[in-house]
């Protein structure tokens, strides 16, 4: 292909990097994708409750994969994008609390968060991430820009996308995630 946005994407994909935790690399990309399955499959059988959450383009990749893991994945996913409940707690305790406070109330031990941040740094993605790890739920991050973002030291299992390009970044996140519960689904079947 000779389209350089394109072939940007695709190197990009090709040099994204999952760690577990902060210091084990996966060694390549299906690694990380095996990974990824494993962590969603568990959280699945245990009937956990998975938050999705992201602002602006990741809090759409957000809802849709809260969508989309529920009706194809067949998992327990809760929205905390409800109007009234994130003007409730962005007018009532600010917000980069929007996250973290419903999930003071809903999270549960063993639920499973994951966080998708292009920066990796929003002040409300990293208290969501402190709270799910308070209430010892799992979390997965989705982020890129820098290497050493905050929320990527702080999850489970980290994916990285090493680029400072929203579009970029939000892309592949979303591809991943879109992968993962496509894969899922394929494995078994869609129930209605």
């Amino acid at each position: 292909m000779k389209n350089p946005y394109v072939n940007g994407l695709i190197h990009t994909l090709e040099n994204t990097e999952f760690y577990i935790g902060t210091d084990k690399k996966c060694a390549d990309y299906d690694e990380g994708i095996d990974r990824l399955v494993d962590i969603f499959t568990k959280h699945k059988k245990k009937q956990s409750q998975l938050f999705f959450v992201g602002n602006g383009g990741s809090s759409a990749i957000a809802s849709h994969m809260t969508a989309d893991f529920m009706k194809n994945g067949g998992m327990n996913t809760y929205s905390l994008y409800d109007n009234a409940v994130t003007t409730c707690m962005g007018n009532d305790y600010g917000y980069e609390y929007i996250f973290s406070r419903p999930l003071e109330f809903l999270a549960r031990e063993d639920d499973l968060l994951v966080a998708i941040s292009s920066s990796g740094n929003s002040a409300n993605i990293i208290n969501a991430i402190e709270t799910a790890k308070a209430k010892k739920a799992e979390t997965i991050t989705f982020t890129g820009f820098c290497t050493d973002n905050k929320a990527k030291m702080l999850g489970d299992l980290n994916v990285y996308v090493p680029s400072f390009q929203y579009g970029i970044v939000e892309s592949l996140h979303n591809l991943i995630l879109q992968q993962i519960v496509d894969l899922i689904m394929e494995r078994d079947g869609v129930t209605l």
